[in-house]
C-alpha cells in the first residue's frame, strides 16, 4: 500500500508561487506527502521561502544534478525519490491537488501509472494558450483511439508514478515536458497497468510559463509518431 506520496517538483524563480502552493498541497491532499524540489541554481528565488517552509512541511531541497532544465530537473527528482509513490507536479498551482488521494488509490488498486486528464469526463483546462491546448488534446484523443492508451491526456505532466515503474523505464527524452509521454508509450508497450482520473489544469497566477511550444513540438512529434508505430492498432482499451 502506498501511504506517501512524493511530489517532484521542478521549480525556477518560483519565490510568489510556493508558499501557496504548498499550503494548497497541505489543504487538498489527506496522503502524507513529502516534495523534492529541483532546483537549477543557488539563487534561484524559491529556495527562501522553501526553507522557510520546511519546518512545517517535509520539504527536501535538490540541486539539479543534470544541467539546466525541467526534464533534467524531473529526471533528478525521480532519482532522488525512495521506493513508493511519486507525482510529478510544477510550482505554479496548474496542476489539480484535489485529485492526488484519488490517484494513489488507483496506484493501491495495481495501477502502475495514473495519469491526469484534461480531456476525459470531468477533466477540463482553463486559460492557456488555445493552440498549445489544440495540440495537447488532438494529440491525447487520437492516440487514444487509435492504438489504444488508456488515457485521453498523454501530454500532461501531472502523472503519478510507481518508483518500481520509472526504474524499468529508459528516459530517452531531451527537450521538456514531453518525458511524460514518453514514459506512457513505453509502459504501454511493457504491458505496464495505466489509468487516468479527470483533473482541472489552470493557467499559472503568477510568474511567466516556462513551457516552450516551437523548441519543444519535434520532441512531442517524436513520441506521438513512435506511438502510432510502435503499438497494435488494434489494442484493447485498458482501463
Amino acid at each position: 500500500m502506498y501511504g506517501l506520496v512524493q511530489i517532484v517538483m521542478p521549480v525556477y524563480n518560483e519565490g510568489k508561487n510556493i508558499a501557496k502552493t504548498i499550503a494548497t498541497i497541505e489543504v487538498k491532499v489527506k496522503t502524507p506527502f513529502r516534495v523534492l524540489m529541483v532546483y537549477d541554481f543557488d539563487e534561484d528565488d524559491t529556495l527562501p521561502e522553501a526553507r522557510s517552509l520546511q519546518g512545517r512541511y517535509d520539504i527536501r531541497l535538490i540541486r539539479n544534478r543534470y544541467g539546466r532544465g525541467v526534464l533534467n530537473a524531473i529526471k533528478t527528482g525521480f532519482e532522488s525519490a525512495e521506493d513508493g509513490a511519486v507525482l510529478v507536479s510544477m510550482a505554479d498551482l496548474s496542476d489539480d491537488y484535489s485529485v492526488v488521494d484519488v490517484m494513489i488509490g488507483k496506484l493501491n488498486e495495481g495501477y502502475d501509472i495514473v495519469c491526469g486528464s484534461r480531456y476525459m469526463k470531468g477533466g477540463r483546462q482553463v486559460g492557456g494558450p488555445k493552440f498549445k491546448g489544440f495540440l495537447s488534446r488532438a494529440a491525447g484523443l487520437s492516440l487514444h483511439f487509435l492504438t489504444g492508451i488508456p488515457t485521453h491526456d498523454i501530454s500532461n505532466s501531472f502523472k503519478m508514478y510507481t518508483k518500481k515503474l520509472l526504474e524499468a523505464i529508459r528516459i530517452e527524452s531531451r527537450g521538456g515536458f514531453e518525458l511524460g509521454m514518453e514514459i506512457v508509450v513505453k509502459a504501454f508497450r511493457q504491458d505496464f497497468r495505466i489509468a487516468e482520473v479527470p483533473s482541472v489544469w489552470q493557467d499559472r497566477s503568477a510568474g511567466t510559463s516556462k513551457f516552450k511550444l516551437w523548441e519543444w513540438l519535434p520532441h512531442y512529434l517524436r513520441w506521438y509518431f513512435f506511438a502510432l508505430t510502435s503499438t497494435s492498432r488494434k489494442a484493447p482499451l485498458r482501463s
